[in-house]
């Protein structure tokens, strides 16, 4: 893995920000908190981002490549669009990593570290971390309704009974 410093008043990677729909609703100045707290990692196929059982504050946007998400050695998904976001979970709620995180090819991911929100202070908190949280909700409601519905398709192949 190779990695950048925090990315402090990094202009390009602004403009790559702007471009990915996940981060529309964020203003300038809170996608500049974004970035200090941010830092570009390389990774190359088959490297290891996230082990599960570990624990860690990084939450990982895919700015390209294709990263494999396991759960017990077994595949959950792959990952492929800009923008995507793993590693929430276990950094949104401080325990240890539910899955596994692998790249698939090359891939580059901006990874934010949440521990320094905690270290925002006054209207800076309250601002970023409204949008931050509202983000972060709609991709965990997004992804339990994902859920929801392989459950149901899962128990109607095999006739289980709803609750």
């Amino acid at each position: 893995m190779q990695e950048t410093t925090f990315l402090e008043n990094n202009q390009t990677m602004m403009e790559n920000l702007k471009a990915m729909s996940i981060m529309e609703q964020f203003e300038d100045q809170e996608l500049t908190k974004l970035l200090e707290m941010s830092k570009i990692r390389k990774y190359g196929a088959g490297e290891c981002i996230v082990q599960q059982g570990r624990s860690d504050t990084w939450i990982y946007f895919l700015m390209y490549g294709s990263i494999r998400i396991t759960k017990n050695g077994k595949e959950i998904t792959v990952l492929s669009n800009k923008g995507e976001v793993f590693g929430e979970m276990g950094a949104l709620d401080s325990s240890r990593r539910s899955a596994s995180a692998h790249a698939v090819t090359d891939a580059v991911c901006l990874a934010t570290d949440i521990f320094y929100l905690e270290k925002l202070s006054g209207q800076d908190k309250l601002a970023f971390g409204y949008v931050f949280y509202r983000l972060m909700t709609e991709i965990l409601s997004r992804r339990l309704r994902q859920t929801t519905e392989a459950l149901i398709n899962a128990k109607g192949r095999i006739n289980l009974k709803f609750w």
